[in-house]
C-alpha cells in the first residue's frame, strides 16, 4: 500500500510539472505569435533602423533588401532592390498606424530620386503592405501629407515580398560605430533634411 501511494504520489507530482512545462511552452509560442512584421525602405537602412530601435514596442530591426528579383541579394549587387528595414513589434503597445507615423517622420517623403545625399533606385521610398488594411492606412496617410505640404509624395506603396538580411557589418551599424554613424547621417544632409521638413517630429 505505501509502495501504491508512493507511486501515485510520485506519478501526480510528475504530472503537475509536465502540465506546467507545457503550460509554459504554449505561453511562449503565444508571445511570438502574438508579434507582427512590416517593411519600410526609406533610403539607408541603418538609419531608418536607428529610428525605429527608438519606438516603444518594437521587439526587433533586421536592415537587409526588399523589393527585387535577384535571389540572393548582397550590399554588392542589391541595385534591383531597395534598401528596407523588417520591424517586428507587439501590436498590444504600438500600432501599424504608429510605426507609420514614425515612418514618416524619418524621411524625406518628396524626393523621388533617392534620399538625401543616397540618390537610386535602391533608396527609393517604399511602404511595404502585407493585406488591404495596411495599404488603407498607408495609402490615407500618404494623402494627408500631401494636403499638408501642397505637395506629391513620392513613396511608393506595394505589396510586401520576399525580403533578405543584409550582412551582419550593417545589422545595428548606429550602436556598433556611432561615430562613423553620426557623421554620416549628418555628412549625408539627413538630419538637416528631416528638421526642415518635420522639425522635433524627427528622430
Amino acid at each position: 500500500m505505501i509502495a501504491r501511494w508512493i507511486f501515485a504520489s510520485l506519478t501526480a507530482a510528475f504530472l503537475a510539472l509536465f502540465v506546467l512545462a507545457m503550460h509554459g511552452q504554449t505561453a511562449m509560442a503565444e508571445d511570438a505569435a502574438g508579434t507582427k512584421t512590416a517593411i519600410f525602405a526609406g533610403g539607408c537602412f541603418w538609419c531608418v533602423e536607428d529610428a525605429f530601435d527608438k519606438v516603444d514596442g518594437v521587439t526587433e530591426t533586421i536592415s537587409g533588401y526588399a523589393g527585387g528579383t535577384l535571389k540572393n541579394p548582397t550590399y554588392a549587387n542589391h541595385k534591383t532592390h531597395v534598401e528596407a528595414l523588417k520591424v517586428t513589434y507587439d501590436p498590444s503597445k504600438v500600432t501599424y498606424a504608429e510605426l507609420l507615423d514614425n515612418y514618416w517622420h524619418n524621411i524625406d517623403p518628396f524626393d523621388a530620386e533617392g534620399q538625401f545625399c543616397d540618390k537610386g533606385p535602391a533608396y527609393h521610398t517604399v511602404v511595404f503592405v502585407s493585406d488591404d488594411a495596411e495599404r488603407a492606412l498607408a495609402e490615407k496617410t500618404k494623402q494627408e501629407i500631401e494636403e499638408q505640404f501642397g505637395k506629391t509624395v513620392e513613396t511608393e506603396i506595394r505589396p510586401t515580398t520576399t525580403f533578405t538580411a543584409a550582412e551582419e557589418y550593417h545589422q545595428d551599424y548606429h550602436t556598433k560605430n556611432p561615430v562613423s554613424y553620426k557623421y554620416y547621417k549628418w555628412g549625408c544632409g539627413r538630419a538637416q533634411r528631416l528638421s526642415e521638413i518635420w522639425g522635433d517630429k524627427s528622430s
